[in-house]
């Protein structure tokens, strides 16, 4: 497993199209084990393949930081197929470093997506499973934390990103 460098808003691909995962091989092996050793390096609940420069439409997410093997879960072409009630939620996101703002997002999701092996599943989650997963497939569709913002919101959520920049405090993290 490798840690890899996380980018941070204002990088291209972060909004870039994402293909479709097609092979379930090693290398996509690997690239599973990497975003989960960086997720928990960082610290973070999720990252998304975008979020490394990777392209494609896998995510991982796991709400124990490492802690339970058992709690990996694996989100390769994933699609939301119901979502139920709302919340507004303080939520923030590894390629905003530091930063944290309240948004809305469904109490409860099902979610279809295949494993690392290709193999379709689909899967219940509520409350910070299904902010998490809401979160890594806003990823997968070129949507940041920051466009779910509006007005006086988003201006003062940008000032704070430059205010980041200015400070030299943000840098993609290894």
């Amino acid at each position: 497993m490798a840690i890899r460098p996380i980018l941070i808003f204002g990088d291209l691909r972060l909004e870039a199209t994402n293909e479709a995962v097609e092979h379930f091989g090693s290398e996509l092996h690997r690239l599973v084990d990497d975003l989960f050793e960086t997720g928990w390096r960082a610290p973070g609940l999720g990252l998304a393949a975008p979020q490394v420069g990777v392209n494609i439409r896998l995510a991982t997410i796991d709400l124990s930081v490492g802690t339970d093997p058992d709690a990996r879960i694996v989100l390769a072409n994933p699609e939301i197929v119901d979502r139920r009630g709302k919340i507004r939620i303080e939520e923030g996101c590894l390629s905003f470093p530091g930063l944290f703002t309240n948004i809305e997002r469904p109490t409860e999701v099902r979610v279809r997506a295949q494993d690392e092996h290709g193999v379709l599943r689909e899967m219940e989650a509520d409350g910070l499973l299904a902010q998490a997963v809401c979160h890594e497939l806003d990823h997968l569709d070129g949507v940041l934390l920051v466009h779910h913002l509006r007005g006086l919101k988003r201006r003062l959520f940008m000032r704070k990103v430059e205010k980041m920049r200015k400070l030299g405090v943000w840098r993609e993290t290894a």
